[in-house]
């Protein structure tokens, strides 16, 4: 470098020092994100495998003015317990039936289950509301 391009840098700070002090701070902070990403994903549980829970309504019988039956699949790993809530609607979609129901653990992934509802008027429809794990 010449003289003039010595100065001016020294000047406005293009050093090589200076160069050298950004590229460490870049690797520090990149250390320090890599860090904190890594203790969060533990923390939050991505790495591990999270229980799954899949349900299906299958169907429904009326059987009087006051009493529908549903029918429903739950597909979850075996030994899970879970719980879940099943409804009965009038023709204006209004809950006339609700019940939940609690599921013990099994062996097996997949099972059909059939929930009778009392009703407080006559439904059309009984269906399966929502399923959680317990």
């Amino acid at each position: 470098m010449s003289d003039n391009s010595e100065r001016l840098a020294a000047r406005y700070g293009a050093t090589p020092q200076r160069a050298a002090r950004s590229k460490a701070w870049g690797w520090i902070a990149a250390g320090g994100f890599a860090a904190v990403l890594g203790a969060w994903l533990w923390w939050g549980g991505v790495l591990e495998t999270p229980s799954q829970l899949q349900v299906r309504d299958i169907g429904h019988t009326i059987v009087s003015e006051t009493q529908v039956v549903v029918n429903y699949e739950v597909t979850t790993a075996p030994g899970t317990p879970i719980t879940c809530a099943v409804q009965a609607l009038n023709a204006s979609y209004g809950i006339v039936g609700w019940q939940v129901v609690d599921i013990p653990e099994s062996t097996q992934w997949t099972r059909v289950f059939d929930t009778t509802l009392r009703t407080s008027e006559p439904a059309v429809t009984g269906l399966l509301y929502e399923c959680w794990l317990t």
